[in-house]
This record gives structure tokens, C-alpha cells and sequence, in this order.
């Protein structure tokens, strides 16, 4: 259950990522949950490799949100550039 249970974290986490983060999305909502799984993988990584999580284990629902609204804050001040030139 380890890939799928970090892939149904991360859909929850950019969805709660989606609402602590409210404005225009340059991808809208699909794109935002897209990067809350994105940020749920980035989080088991990290916390495997930091010692937080066990080989196998994905990473917890605040960690997957943490993560997915870093890489939503990312990916806005990079689309963000890309629009504005």
C-alpha cells in the first residue's frame, strides 16, 4: 500500500494545500492536487532520508501537506516569471 497510500495522501494534502493557499493558481485545481502528490512523495523522501519514516513508509498527512504547499509556493514564483516576461 506504500506508492498508493502516498498517492491518496498527497490528493488529500493538495486539496488542504488548495485552501491554505487561496488566489489564482496559474493551473488551476487539477495542477494543485497534481503538486500536493508531488509533495507527498517529496515528503516520504525527505522523512526517510532525515530518519522520520521507515524504508516502506510514506509520510504522514502534515508532512504530505508541508510539502505540497512548498512545492505549490514554488511553483507559483516560477510560473509566475514565466508569465510576467
Amino acid at each position: 500500500m506504500g506508492i498508493i497510500g502516498t498517492i491518496i495522501i498527497g490528493l488529500l494534502a493538495g486539496i488542504v494545500a488548495k485552501f491554505l493557499m487561496p488566489g489564482r493558481d496559474p493551473g488551476g485545481f487539477i495542477i494543485t492536487i497534481l503538486l500536493g502528490i508531488a509533495g507527498a512523495f517529496v515528503a516520504t523522501y525527505l522523512g526517510q532520508a532525515v530518519g522520520w519514516y521507515r524504508a516502506g513508509e510514506g509520510a504522514g498527512f502534515i508532512g504530505a501537506v508541508v510539502g505540497a504547499v512548498i512545492i505549490l509556493a514554488i511553483y507559483r514564483m516560477i510560473a509566475g516569471r514565466s508569465r510576467a516576461v
